[in-house]
């Protein structure tokens, strides 16, 4: 493990390692009981996902607290709380048993800077408890992107950046140019990569100015007809 993570330029600390070990296995074992993901072979269980998870921190320091949307297989949020121990991450899914699952992951990790938040993104982004209070929010391989940024933008602090894990696709961004205008948000810089023979990206979006208070709309509508 410890040699594909060097490949990419990641050192990692010695008790580190030791929990990407011990996460790889339940990872696996939880994979076998609910098919998280199609990747069932250890390297590319830990290229694929743990690595691609962790290409963050090359690019962004993360601080104090971080929304995680709905991403599938729990990446990039526990790779990301392990080797940042200092931010308070939080998982947001309307889906209780994943929940539950990312719950457990942590307490057998001994991740003590992990909570979960169970509910639809479109009734969260207008919770005042959550509302414009996260300093970075990431989202993985999720939703098209003028749906995502309905969702994520509303929970970001002013002058704050979400990060948006994507494919290498300049199509989608340019779709987004009319959300990011309406929802006051800009791209701040897209970190291109390579992983596993695959280009990725990226892309970091500051929050400029308040959400408008329609932001986000009732359930279903940002994603059966997005921003565009």
């Amino acid at each position: 493990m410890q040699e594909l993570f060097k490949k990419y330029n990641v050192e990692l600390e010695p008790h580190e390692l030791v929990k990407f070990e011990k996460f790889l296995e339940l990872f696996k074992e939880k994979n076998s009981q609910i098919n998280l993901s199609a990747i069932r072979d250890d390297n590319w269980i830990i290229e694929k996902h743990f690595i691609d998870s962790i290409m963050l921190n090359i690019f962004v320091e993360l601080e104090w607290k971080v929304a995680d949307m709905w991403t599938g297989g729990w990446f990039p949020l526990i790779p990301l709380a392990i080797i940042n121990p200092d931010v308070q991450f939080t998982w947001i899914d309307s889906v209780w048993k994943k929940l539950k699952a990312v719950d457990e992951f942590a307490q057998k990790l001994e991740l003590k800077n992990v909570t979960t938040l169970n509910g639809r993104a479109e009734k969260i982004g207008h919770d005042l408890n959550y509302r414009e209070s996260f300093d970075f929010v990431t989202s993985r391989a999720t939703a098209f992107f003028p749906t995502l940024l309905e969702y994520v933008i509303p929970l970001l602090k002013v002058g704050w950046v979400f990060c948006a894990y994507k494919l290498d696709d300049k199509e989608e961004l340019k779709s987004a140019k009319k959300a990011l205008s309406r929802l006051g948000a800009k791209i701040l810089k897209v970190k291109n990569y390579n992983l596993a023979w695959q280009d990725r990206t990226i892309v970091l979006i500051e929050k400029l100015e308040k959400t408008n208070p329609k932001y986000p709309r009732k359930d279903w509508v940002p994603l059966l007809n997005p921003i565009k």
